[in-house]
């Protein structure tokens, strides 16, 4: 396919960062945007092309706007939105707080919103787009001691195939990519937050996260950047899906 200009959020380590190598590996442009900027200069050291880094927090309201600016100006407009910013808390229902609630729905389902939202009206007006959100597990059942998170993973989904029907036939498509625990700093906090509140050791903890995939292991990164790169180089027929990259733990 056509060498496209792509903005990937999160892309400072883990999935982010894994999707950007992947995506610059097939010779597009690829713009980082994250909150730390020393991350983010490190993935862009390890892309074989061409990157644009900008440190932004997007649960800021006008930090997409700028986001998409500043690749405007630099690269051309965003022809592929991975939408992949987002965090994790755990708590049970009842000790879920206002805040907690709060950030974890600001940075996962509002901030991915925004970006959408800055990308649409270019993309329609071009004829081409690709957004691939990246969801969870937790976008298509629920699980103990994360309501907050769930919640947010499956409005996220919600919003995909919204977003895709009303964009059919505009040759822009909007998907989701939905991993099980995948072998990433994200896991490595919810193992912490495990030995924290358990007896577990450590690795007992993360065995645990393992054994939740039939498949018996974590999900590597790259496992699901290969996804991602497929639905970008798609050519239209897939829109509207959350595919599923979680070793057989939720089947669809």
């Amino acid at each position: 396919m056509s060498a496209r200009v792509c903005l990937v959020t999160g892309a400072g380590r883990g999935i982010g960062r894994a999707v950007a190598i992947e995506l610059s590996s097939a010779g597009h442009t690829v713009a980082l945007t994250a909150r730390t900027k020393t991350e983010l200069d490190e993935t862009a050291a390890a892309l074989p092309g061409p990157a644009l880094v900008i440190p932004a927090d997007l649960t800021d309201p006008d930090a997409a706007d700028t986001v998409f600016s500043q690749v405007e100006a630099a690269a051309g407009p965003v022809d592929v939105l991975i939408a992949n910013a987002g965090a994790a808390a755990s708590a049970p229902v009842h000790r879920t707080d206002d805040a907690l609630w709060e950030r974890l729905i600001a940075i996962n389902l509002t901030a991915p919103f925004r970006c959408i939202r800055r990308a649409v009206p270019s993309m329609r007006q071009r004829g081409y787009g690709r957004i691939v959100v990246i969801g969870s597990l937790a976008s298509k059942t629920g699980a103990p001691y994360i309501s907050a998170y769930c919640a947010t993973k499956h409005g996220v989904l919600g919003l995909v195939r919204a977003a895709a029907v009303e964009l059919a036939g505009t040759g822009v498509t909007v998907n989701a990519v939905c991993p099980g625990y995948v072998d990433t700093p994200m896991t490595d906090g919810a193992v912490d937050a495990i030995t924290s509140k358990t007896s577990l050791t450590p690795d007992e903890a993360r065995a645990r996260l393992e054994q939740m995939q039939p498949i018996g292991r974590l999900i590597t990164p790259e496992e699901v950047s290969r996804v991602v790169a497929m639905l970008v180089a798609d050519s239209g027929a897939i829109t509207g899906q959350g595919i599923n990259v979680d070793g057989g733990a939720v089947l669809s």
